[in-house]
C-alpha cells in the first residue's frame, strides 16, 4: 500500500499538474492539502476516472484537506476533535477499507506566523489538540497514518540555510517541541525510519530562487503508529515535481507498507 501526502496549492489551479502525478504515480492512497475550495467545487471526478474514491473537508479560498483511495474510504470524520468552535479545514481521517485496512489523516498544521500573534498561539494549541487525539487513536492499537504538511522544520539539518527560518513558526523551539512530543507517543517518523538521509526537502518557496538555490526545507512528514511502522516498507519524495510546469512549492512524499 503506497500512501502519498501532497500539498498541491490550490487543487483547481494545478489540475492538470496534480492529475499527471496521479497517472504516473498510481498511489493507492493520497492525502492532499491546501485544496483552497468548498467541497461542491473540489474536482472529484478527474479522480474517479482513475479509480479513486473520494473525501473532502473543504474552506473557500484557503485551507481544505482530502483523502482519496482506489478502495473504500470508512468512519470518515472532519475535522480536528477538541475545539468545535474551530472553523478552518485542515484535517481529514477515515479508514481505507481492503486485506489489512489503515486509518489515514490528511493534515494541514497552521502555519503560526507571525509568531508575536494570535496565529502562533493557535499552531501549538492545534498541536496539543493533535496530540491528545493521537494518544486516542494509539489506545484503538491498529495501524495508523498521520499524514501531511506539519508546517514544522524539525531540526537544522531539514532546511538548506537553517539560520533563514531562526524566526519564522515553522522552526521556534516551541513547534519542534510539540513535533517532538507527538512522536515521543510512540510514533515513527516515516522518512527517518526509511532512510533519513539529510537534504530530503519537500517545499520550496517560489520566491528569490530558491528552488535553483535548492533553498528548501522538509515540513511534509508522516507518523505511523507501531502498528503501521511494522509494516513500513519504504519512502520516497517525489522531488522532481516541483521542476514541472506550474507546480505547487511542495512536493509528494510517498510511504509504502506491506499489505
Amino acid at each position: 500500500m503506497r500512501i502519498a501526502t501532497w500539498n498541491v496549492n490550490s487543487v483547481n489551479a494545478r489540475l492538470e499538474t496534480v492529475v499527471r502525478w496521479f497517472e504516473d504515480a498510481k498511489p493507492d492512497v493520497a492525502c492532499l492539502q491546501e485544496i483552497k475550495c468548498v467541497d461542491e467545487k473540489f474536482p472529484s471526478e478527474a479522480f474517479e476516472r482513475l479509480g479513486y474514491n473520494v473525501a473532502v473537508h473543504g474552506q473557500k479560498t484557503y485551507n481544505g484537506v482530502a483523502l482519496l483511495s482506489k478502495t473504500p474510504l470508512e468512519d470518515v470524520r472532519r475535522g480536528l476533535p477538541g475545539d468545535e468552535t474551530d472553523e478552518q479545514a485542515r484535517y481529514i481521517e477515515a479508514v481505507v477499507s481492503g486485506p489489512e485496512p489503515v486509518r489515514v489523516a490528511s493534515i494541514y498544521l497552521p502555519n503560526g506566523n507571525p509568531i508575536a500573534t494570535e496565529k502562533f498561539a493557535y499552531k501549538l494549541g492545534w498541536m496539543a489538540r493533535l496530540n491528545a487525539h493521537a494518544r486516542d487513536l494509539l489506545a484503538l492499537e491498529e495501524p495508523f497514518v498521520l499524514a501531511g504538511d506539519y508546517n514544522v522544520i524539525p531540526e537544522p539539518r531539514d532546511a538548506e540555510f537553517p539560520a533563514n527560518w531562526t524566526g519564522d513558526a515553522l522552526f521556534q523551539p516551541e513547534s519542534r517541541a510539540a513535533f517532538r512530543a507527538l512522536k515521543n507517543l510512540g510514533l515513527t517518523e516515516a522518512y527517518l525510519q526509511a532512510d533519513g538521509a539529510p537534504g530530503a526537502y519537500t517545499f520550496w518557496d517560489y520566491q528569490a530562487g530558491a528552488w535553483q538555490r535548492n533553498n528548501g526545507i522538509r515540513i511534509d512528514h508522516a507518523l505511523l503508529s507501531p502498528q503501521a511502522a511494522d509494516r513500513l516498507v519504504g519512502v520516497s519524495i517525489h522531488r522532481d515535481v516541483r521542476a514541472w510546469e506550474k507546480p505547487s512549492d511542495h512536493v509528494p512524499l510517498v510511504v509504502e507498507l506491506d499489505g
